[in-house]
């Protein structure tokens, strides 16, 4: 049984956490090739403030965790402080997942542009072929439920109902103005009546953006799913697509589409 309280007399460095033949510095040599300002990437050690983390450790950080299937920003930060692949990649650097999505979120296209040129190292290599590609995919449910989606029928049948009820709270208040009751006051009926303008107006804007996206279906709870049809039944939802290298079944691409 292993021991966690023996002591060493040298303590391993970095550089020792992953042996030689390790897949990681193939990861590694390959960003380190990369030319950050034919990429776009902005590398100033000059620059007043807090010294940022340097752009390829944040590059290769994504690449390789895309590569293994970790790609939440929580899951990346984890993986800087607990495994050694990415500790060694990242020499000791651990961003927290704010600082990563951020990266994420300002170079979007270049990890786009870093991704392709990965997969065309691959194929070079001939890890994949890039010629016949399988694509396969599954439906999974929203966090949505249908019945807070509508449609722009469903959308203009609640104005119509909408409409009425303003209507009645208008001859409500006219009926009440008209008795001049002495108790209490049109302050609970005019409230109401604002509510209900308030949906109106909401609703309206709703149908507006539905027909500006060219949409016939929207969820107020997460707009960007779709109604779909599954084993369980019909549902919000989305679509799961995969893509498999022919010859080697390597996976080249994966999205979530609606």
């Amino acid at each position: 049984m292993g021991n966690r309280h023996q002591k060493v007399l040298l303590p391993p460095s970095i550089e020792e956490y992953v042996p030689v033949d390790a897949p990681v510095r193939v990861y590694d040599e390959l960003i380190e090739a990369l030319n950050l300002e034919e990429l776009g990437l902005e590398r100033n050690d000059h620059k007043v403030g807090c010294p940022q983390y340097d752009p390829k450790a944040m590059l290769k950080l994504f690449v390789y965790g895309y590569s293994y299937g970790v790609r939440s920003c929580r899951k990346l930060e984890r993986a800087c402080h607990y495994d050694l692949s990415f500790l060694w990649l990242m020499g000791g650097l651990k961003p927290d997942f704010k600082t990563i999505a951020e990266f994420r979120r300002k170079n979007q296209g270049v990890l786009g542009q870093v991704l392709k040129q990965c997969a065309r190292v691959c194929m070079e290599l001939g890890v994949m072929e890039g010629n016949v590609l399988f694509v396969d995919g599954t439906r999974m449910r929203a966090n949505a439920g249908l019945d807070n989606g509508y449609s722009i029928g469903d959308h203009q049948k609640v104005i119509k109902e909408l409409d009425q009820r303003v209507e009645a709270l208008l001859a409500a208040s006219d009926a009440e103005d008209e008795a001049e009751a002495a108790a209490g006051s049109l302050v609970q009926v005019h409230s109401e009546l604002a509510d209900v303008r308030a949906r109106r107006s909401r609703v309206e804007e709703l149908v507006a953006d539905m027909k500006q996206k060219g949409q016939d279906y929207a969820d107020h709870t997460d707009p960007d799913c779709v109604r779909i049809r599954g084993r369980q039944g019909c549902h919000a939802g989305y679509g799961g697509q995969l893509a498999v290298d022919d010859r080697h079944g390597s996976i080249v691409s994966s999205d979530v589409v609606n």
